[in-house]
């Protein structure tokens, strides 16, 4: 292990790098978390658009219907929607944790995967119910 001398001559230990912990699946919820919670931001930017294109009359709102039917649209959408999905039931699943609720190893890593599971599946449905409904 790399030691670190201190100006008082005592060696202390390094903290160990990345490469030696074992990556698990609350490490990957807490990461996807944040993930999720800055691309949300970013996807309010498509909802602004959208605002403004009704508010700036039908040709307007027509090319942005147009640029989100694309493949390319429908694809981001889709992500948004895997995003938003992930990342409020991720938030429900705090909020047990902040009860005390949870907590253990194996019941974290449970409903980590869980979460990681519902989030997919929400966002899916909700993208295939938005496309029944738009009649696509």
């Amino acid at each position: 292990m790399a030691v670190n001398s201190k100006a008082g001559g005592k060696a202390r230990p390094l903290s160990p790098h990345l490469q030696i912990w074992r990556w698990h699946v609350t490490m990957a919820t807490s990461i996807l978390h944040r993930a999720t919670g800055v691309a949300n931001s970013v996807a309010l930017l498509l909802l602004i658009a959208w605002i403004c294109s009704l508010a700036d009359g039908e040709e307007s709102y027509a090319s942005f219907q147009s640029l989100v039917g694309s493949p390319f649209g429908k694809l981001v959408l889709f992500g948004v929607l895997i995003s938003v999905s992930y990342h409020l039931w991720n938030g429900v699943r705090h909020l047990f944790f902040n009860l005390g609720i949870g907590l253990s190893k194996d019941v974290a890593s449970k409903t980590g995967w869980g979460v990681i599971i519902i989030g997919a599946l929400g966002g899916v449905l909700l993208f295939v119910l938005g496309l029944m409904a738009a009649g696509r």
